[in-house]
Protein backbone atom coordinates (compact mmCIF):
# COMPACT_ATOMS: atom_id res chain seq x y z
CA UNK A 1 0.00 0.00 0.00
CA UNK A 2 1.28 3.41 -1.00
CA UNK A 3 1.45 5.83 1.95
CA UNK A 4 2.63 9.30 1.04
CA UNK A 5 2.78 12.12 3.54
CA UNK A 6 3.50 14.83 0.99
CA UNK A 7 0.49 16.52 -0.61
CA UNK A 8 -0.08 15.47 -4.23
CA UNK A 9 -1.00 17.96 -6.93
CA UNK A 10 -2.29 16.62 -10.23
CA UNK A 11 -1.64 19.21 -12.92
CA UNK A 12 -4.31 17.98 -15.30
CA UNK A 13 -7.91 18.82 -16.06
CA UNK A 14 -8.46 15.32 -17.45
CA UNK A 15 -11.33 13.66 -15.60
CA UNK A 16 -9.83 10.29 -16.56
CA UNK A 17 -6.50 11.06 -14.86
CA UNK A 18 -8.35 12.33 -11.81
CA UNK A 19 -10.44 9.16 -11.70
CA UNK A 20 -7.35 6.95 -11.99
CA UNK A 21 -5.56 8.67 -9.11
CA UNK A 22 -8.72 8.36 -7.02
CA UNK A 23 -8.95 4.65 -7.85
CA UNK A 24 -5.31 4.31 -6.75
CA UNK A 25 -6.44 5.52 -3.33
CA UNK A 26 -4.50 8.79 -3.52
CA UNK A 27 -5.68 12.07 -2.10
CA UNK A 28 -4.77 14.98 -4.33
CA UNK A 29 -5.73 18.45 -5.44
CA UNK A 30 -5.88 19.72 -9.00
CA UNK A 31 -3.93 22.78 -10.13
CA UNK A 32 -3.60 23.97 -13.68
CA UNK A 33 -1.08 26.18 -15.47
CA UNK A 34 -1.24 27.35 -19.05
CA UNK A 35 1.59 25.63 -20.89
CA UNK A 36 2.58 25.89 -24.53
CA UNK A 37 2.36 22.30 -25.78
CA UNK A 38 4.47 22.82 -28.89
CA UNK A 39 7.53 20.63 -29.35
CA UNK A 40 10.52 20.26 -31.69
CA UNK A 41 9.52 18.38 -34.83
CA UNK A 42 12.60 16.17 -34.58
CA UNK A 43 11.25 14.31 -31.52
CA UNK A 44 9.77 10.82 -31.69
CA UNK A 45 6.29 10.14 -30.25
CA UNK A 46 7.54 8.96 -26.82
CA UNK A 47 9.97 11.88 -26.67
CA UNK A 48 7.11 14.30 -27.42
CA UNK A 49 4.99 12.87 -24.60
CA UNK A 50 7.84 13.21 -22.08
CA UNK A 51 8.88 16.65 -23.42
CA UNK A 52 5.39 18.09 -22.91
CA UNK A 53 4.94 16.41 -19.50
CA UNK A 54 8.24 17.97 -18.40
CA UNK A 55 7.19 21.39 -19.73
CA UNK A 56 4.05 21.10 -17.61
CA UNK A 57 6.09 20.06 -14.54
CA UNK A 58 8.54 22.95 -14.98
CA UNK A 59 5.61 25.41 -14.97
CA UNK A 60 5.28 24.71 -11.24
CA UNK A 61 7.54 25.94 -8.51
CA UNK A 62 7.01 23.07 -6.14
CA UNK A 63 7.26 23.40 -2.40
CA UNK A 64 9.78 20.81 -1.18
CA UNK A 65 7.02 18.78 0.45
CA UNK A 66 4.66 18.68 -2.57
CA UNK A 67 4.48 16.01 -5.27
CA UNK A 68 3.36 17.43 -8.60
CA UNK A 69 2.27 14.95 -11.25
CA UNK A 70 1.96 16.00 -14.90
CA UNK A 71 1.24 13.90 -17.98
CA UNK A 72 0.75 14.09 -21.71
CA UNK A 73 -0.69 11.44 -24.02
CA UNK A 74 0.22 11.03 -27.68
CA UNK A 75 -1.48 8.80 -30.26
CA UNK A 76 0.69 7.76 -33.20
CA UNK A 77 -0.09 5.75 -36.31
CA UNK A 78 2.56 4.97 -38.92
CA UNK A 79 4.77 7.73 -37.52
CA UNK A 80 2.02 10.37 -37.65
CA UNK A 81 1.01 12.09 -34.42
CA UNK A 82 -2.75 12.39 -33.89
CA UNK A 83 -3.50 15.19 -31.45
CA UNK A 84 -6.86 16.43 -30.23
CA UNK A 85 -9.28 17.11 -33.08
CA UNK A 86 -10.33 20.72 -33.55
CA UNK A 87 -13.64 19.90 -35.21
CA UNK A 88 -15.95 17.15 -36.51
CA UNK A 89 -14.04 16.81 -39.79
CA UNK A 90 -10.66 16.31 -38.06
CA UNK A 91 -12.21 13.74 -35.73
CA UNK A 92 -13.65 11.87 -38.75
CA UNK A 93 -10.26 11.88 -40.44
CA UNK A 94 -8.44 10.58 -37.35
CA UNK A 95 -10.98 7.85 -36.62
CA UNK A 96 -10.85 6.83 -40.27
CA UNK A 97 -7.08 6.36 -39.96
CA UNK A 98 -7.49 4.23 -36.82
CA UNK A 99 -10.21 2.10 -38.43
CA UNK A 100 -8.94 -1.43 -39.07
CA UNK A 101 -5.41 -0.52 -38.01
CA UNK A 102 -2.97 -0.81 -35.14
CA UNK A 103 -1.62 2.33 -33.48
CA UNK A 104 0.44 3.27 -30.43
CA UNK A 105 -0.44 5.34 -27.40
CA UNK A 106 2.39 6.97 -25.45
CA UNK A 107 1.91 8.73 -22.15
CA UNK A 108 4.75 10.77 -20.70
CA UNK A 109 4.64 11.42 -16.96
CA UNK A 110 6.72 13.81 -14.87
CA UNK A 111 6.92 13.89 -11.10
CA UNK A 112 8.18 17.16 -9.64
CA UNK A 113 9.31 16.54 -6.06
CA UNK A 114 11.93 17.96 -3.74
CA UNK A 115 13.56 20.09 -6.44
CA UNK A 116 13.86 17.25 -8.96
CA UNK A 117 11.80 16.20 -11.95
CA UNK A 118 11.69 12.49 -12.74
CA UNK A 119 10.09 11.52 -16.04
CA UNK A 120 9.11 8.30 -17.78
CA UNK A 121 6.75 7.07 -20.46
CA UNK A 122 4.72 4.01 -21.26
CA UNK A 123 3.64 2.58 -24.62
CA UNK A 124 0.57 0.55 -25.52
CA UNK A 125 -0.30 -0.95 -28.89
CA UNK A 126 -3.99 -0.66 -29.73
CA UNK A 127 -5.73 -2.73 -32.42
CA UNK A 128 -9.04 -1.46 -33.84
CA UNK A 129 -11.65 -3.16 -35.97
CA UNK A 130 -12.93 -1.54 -39.15
CA UNK A 131 -15.44 1.27 -38.61
CA UNK A 132 -17.97 2.45 -41.15
CA UNK A 133 -18.86 6.12 -41.69
CA UNK A 134 -22.11 5.80 -39.76
CA UNK A 135 -20.27 4.45 -36.70
CA UNK A 136 -17.63 7.19 -36.89
CA UNK A 137 -20.30 9.90 -37.03
CA UNK A 138 -22.30 8.24 -34.24
CA UNK A 139 -19.23 8.22 -32.02
CA UNK A 140 -18.35 11.85 -32.70
CA UNK A 141 -21.95 13.03 -32.24
CA UNK A 142 -22.58 11.11 -29.02
CA UNK A 143 -19.17 11.16 -27.32
CA UNK A 144 -17.70 14.51 -28.44
CA UNK A 145 -14.06 13.30 -28.49
CA UNK A 146 -12.58 16.76 -28.99
CA UNK A 147 -10.58 16.69 -25.74
CA UNK A 148 -8.95 13.35 -26.50
CA UNK A 149 -5.74 12.56 -28.35
CA UNK A 150 -6.55 10.49 -31.43
CA UNK A 151 -10.27 11.41 -31.14
CA UNK A 152 -11.27 8.56 -28.85
CA UNK A 153 -11.53 7.36 -25.28
CA UNK A 154 -10.75 3.72 -24.53
CA UNK A 155 -13.10 3.84 -21.52
CA UNK A 156 -16.22 4.70 -23.56
CA UNK A 157 -18.16 3.26 -26.54
CA UNK A 158 -15.05 3.24 -28.71
CA UNK A 159 -13.08 1.07 -26.30
CA UNK A 160 -16.03 -1.21 -25.69
CA UNK A 161 -16.96 -1.81 -29.32
CA UNK A 162 -13.99 -0.90 -31.54
CA UNK A 163 -10.78 -1.79 -29.70
CA UNK A 164 -10.12 -5.47 -30.35
CA UNK A 165 -6.90 -5.89 -28.42
CA UNK A 166 -4.29 -4.03 -26.38
CA UNK A 167 -0.63 -4.89 -25.90
CA UNK A 168 0.42 -2.99 -22.81
CA UNK A 169 -1.24 -0.91 -20.13
CA UNK A 170 -4.96 -0.12 -20.38
CA UNK A 171 -4.58 2.84 -18.02
CA UNK A 172 -1.83 4.21 -20.26
CA UNK A 173 -4.40 4.48 -23.06
CA UNK A 174 -6.72 6.29 -20.61
CA UNK A 175 -3.95 8.85 -20.09
CA UNK A 176 -1.96 7.75 -17.03
CA UNK A 177 0.09 4.53 -16.75
CA UNK A 178 -0.83 3.89 -13.12
CA UNK A 179 1.24 0.74 -12.82
CA UNK A 180 4.49 2.61 -13.57
CA UNK A 181 3.38 5.72 -11.66
CA UNK A 182 2.78 3.60 -8.56
CA UNK A 183 6.32 2.17 -8.75
CA UNK A 184 7.84 5.65 -9.08
CA UNK A 185 5.76 6.98 -6.17
CA UNK A 186 6.92 4.07 -3.99
CA UNK A 187 10.49 5.38 -4.42
CA UNK A 188 9.44 8.71 -2.91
Amino acid sequence: MLKLTAPIILASKSPRRQELLTLMGLKFSVELKDVDESYPETLSAPEIAVYIAEKKAKAFVANPDEIIITADTIVAINGEILGKPQNHMEAQEMLGKLSGNQHEVYTGVSINYNGKIVSFYDQTEVFCRVLNTEEINYYIDHYQPFDKAGSYGVQDWFGLTVVEKLNGSYTNVMGLPTEKLYQYLLKI
